[in-house]
């Protein structure tokens, strides 16, 4: 159920009981931050706590408070929270722990969290096992413990599990606005993407920033992606950890390429939340969406004063997905004229330090780069931390950029101790982004590029299940009649008994999962003679003779996996023998759209041989996107029943897609 946490969000009036060190830090903290609003410790003994007086119980309340920190241990903070419900508050900070989180080492956590949530009812809760919340737009804040945060007009909110991790963030120095700091502990009731779709009410929040350790209610998360799509407030994601998965020891080579790590890249993707890998990269992000809103695209135009930095920023791109577009005519003509004869032009550009000094021509040359298809200017300028007044020059032509050409412009310091809180706070003001540490400003690039969340909700899986593994003749029946390609074959019941079928043709051995190296196939089988030679060598067990798939142009696999947290992952990749060695793939969650599954198949680094690589024939994609079309709805029909699929290889030639290999685990009706 989705609930409105505004109330607990933004309170006028808060409580906190219990008085010990915590509930004391509580109502400093809000002191210090400057809460204007009514501030009532509750306590059974004390007269007054910092300096306010105290009542006895929540019942002694003067008003129902619209915010309370419920710092007393797990057992008495059910009695408080139904209280507080009973008296209609606005909401609750469960601080302790001890619940559900803890259940491997006390089993009874599990049950005393059941009754929280039922003396809840409908009033909101945050954790329990959390810190509470601040909210700097507002001077509210429900915070047991120091916090780096100051009063702030606008700004971005951060959400995440880990308390300590959010007095970390609080303390960054990359001077980035945080309107909201909210922990989320282990979400009884109240989950992030609820949490998240309240913030985007509030107008002054300009991005949202998330530190995850799990997925909870799919459902919730898309709805949050579609209302803060419509709402143009961009979402970043720092997704740490990978789902358990229904066997341990998978049995295809799918479940290993694509485990919970994989599915949850493809759930973020398909909502539109750009990614991060470290926290660093997460808060410049936040600040480069903060300045600049969504990204267009991911060409961007770098210069700087130094050859080194600009092939540094040409050899980092290639890591995050950033691209230099090259300059086009109207770009070299008007750099010529800005920087004359004597420098090299080209994206990034090291435009050497003849106009130094020369505020105007700077920004002319800086101006000049920017294109129709730059989606952010960036200068690369490391301030010393002796004298930087020399470096005023850059700082104003930046400036002087972003009012000329209105467009998004950064200034990118490569290492983050270089970038001065006095410049940053100028660059801010300006609308110019100060961004710290070049490897972290391509991430932040990469993760901010305008994505617009898919419509169609994701299949969600049931729970896992130890499933039999099909017999690869019954997995071939089972797909055939699904509408996929697969070679004509037959199982011997005698293997003195050959059939009569055209050649070539190939033996497999059935009941193994990877037949290579286990003396279980023989390929490209000529003739009977031949035939009966490979089936006297082949090993012990039923066998398969089918039809040699010839004119094969490239061998791929396509697997699907239910993912408990995320899903049914949809794996494109290099198949065959290339399978572990190039471990190029890429996922998505089902269903996808045909484009989204064409624009999967062109981030694979086999795709130019897909299309034709050198003189090459290409596949027909066509006939493949239909083949992945229709292994989602054979997914979709059996998604009760089945746990994972794999197809390896499908051959791909000129006019087939072909499901030379298979594997199913699932039941049968």
């Amino acid at each position: 159920m989705a609930r409105d946490l505004s109330r607990l969000l933004r309170p006028k009036s808060i409580a906190v009981i219990g008085g010990g060190a915590w509930g004391e830090a509580v109502i400093k903290q809000a002191q210090m931050l400057g809460f204007s609003g009514n501030i009532y410790p509750v306590h059974p003994s004390k007269t007054t706590i910092a300096g306010l007086p105290a009542v006895k119980g929540a019942p002694d309340l003067p008003e129902p408070p619209d915010a309370v920190f419920v710092g007393i241990n797990r057992d008495a903070t059910v009695g408080a929270v139904e209280r507080l419900a009973r008296m209609g508050a606005g909401g609750a900070v469960c601080f302790a722990s001890g619940f559900a989180e803890a259940q491997a080492e006390d089993a009874n956590g599990t049950d005393v969290q059941q009754r929280l949530l039922a003396a809840a009812g409908d009033m909101p809760i945050l954790g329990p096992n959390c810190y509470g919340f601040i909210n700097a737009l507002d001077g509210a804040i429900l915070w047991p413990d120091q916090h780096g945060m100051t009063r702030v007009d606008r700004g971005v909110a951060i959400l995440t599990q880990s308390s300590n991790i959010a007095i970390n963030l609080t303390m960054q120095q990359r001077h980035l606005p945080i309107a909201y700091m909210v922990t989320c502990g282990n979400m009884a009731q109240s989950s992030m993407a609820e949490i998240a779709t309240t913030l985007l009410d509030d107008d002054r929040v300009t991005a949202i920033g998330f530190h995850i350790e799990g997925f909870t209610d799919l459902r919730a998360w898309e709805a949050l992606a579609q209302t803060a799509a419509a709402k143009n407030i961009p979402l970043v994601a720092l997704k740490v950890g990978k789902s358990a998965q229904a066997q341990a020891a998978a049995v295809s080579h799918t479940a290993s390429l694509a485990g919970g790590d994989a599915g949850a890249g493809a759930l973020l993707a398909r909502l539109g939340i750009g990614r991060v890998k470290t926290l660093p990269e997460l808060l410049e992000a936040l600040k480069l969406l903060h300045v600049t809103g969504p990204l267009k695209s991911h060409n961007i135009a770098s210069i700087s004063c130094s050859g080194g930095e600009a092939s540094l920023a040409a050899d980092l791109s290639l890591d995050y997905g950033v691209g230099f577009p090259p300059l086009n005519d109207t770009q070299a003509s008007d750099l010529r004229a800005a920087l004359g004869p004597k420098v090299a032009l080209a994206n990034p550009l090291d435009y050497h330090t003849y106009i130094w000094r020369d505020q105007a021509a700077m920004a002319s040359a800086w101006a000049a780069i920017n294109s129709d298809e730059v989606a952010l200017t960036m200068s690369i300028v490391d301030y010393p931390t002796t004298d930087a007044t020399d470096w005023t020059c850059a700082t104003g032509a930046a400036i002087d950029v972003q009012q000329a050409t209105g467009g998004p412009v950064a200034i990118t310091a490569t290492l983050s101790e270089l970038m001065p809180s006095d410049v940053a706070q100028t660059l801010m003001n300006s609308g110019v982004a100060p961004m710290q540490g070049l490897s972290e400003t391509l991430a932040a690039v990469s993760a901010s590029v305008t994505n617009t969340p898919e419509n169609e909700a994701v299949l969600l899986p049931s729970e896992p299940q130890i499933r039999p593994t099909l017999s690869e003749h019954q997995a071939k029946t089972n797909l055939t009649a699904a509408g996929l390609d697969t070679p004509n074959g037959v199982i011997l019941s005698d293997r003195s008994d050959l059939p009569n079928i055209a050649f070539p043709v190939v033996a497999k051995v059935m009941g193994l999962a990877h037949k290579s190296g286990e003396n279980a196939l023989a390929l490209n089988i000529a003739d009977q003679a031949a035939l009966a030679q490979s089936l006297q060598t082949l090993r012990d067990g039923p066998v398969r003779i089918e039809e040699m798939i010839t004119g094969a142009l490239v061998e791929l696999l396509v697997g699907v996996v239910k993912d408990p947290a995320h899903g049914f992952v949809l794996t494109v990749g290099a198949g065959g023998t290339l399978t572990e060695l190039m471990s190029d793939t890429t996922s998505v969650l089902i269903p996808a759209s045909r484009d989204t599954l064409k624009r999967a198949i062109e981030q694979l680094r086999i795709y130019p041989v897909l299309t034709g690589y050198r003189s090459s024939e290409p596949i027909d994609l066509d006939l493949l996107l239909d083949t992945l079309a229709r292994i989602q709805t054979y997914v979709t029909k059996h998604a009760e029943t089945l746990e994972e699929l794999e197809i390896n290889p499908l051959i791909c030639t000129k006019s087939r897609c072909v499901v030379a290999d298979a594997l199913i685990r699932q039941d049968m009706p």
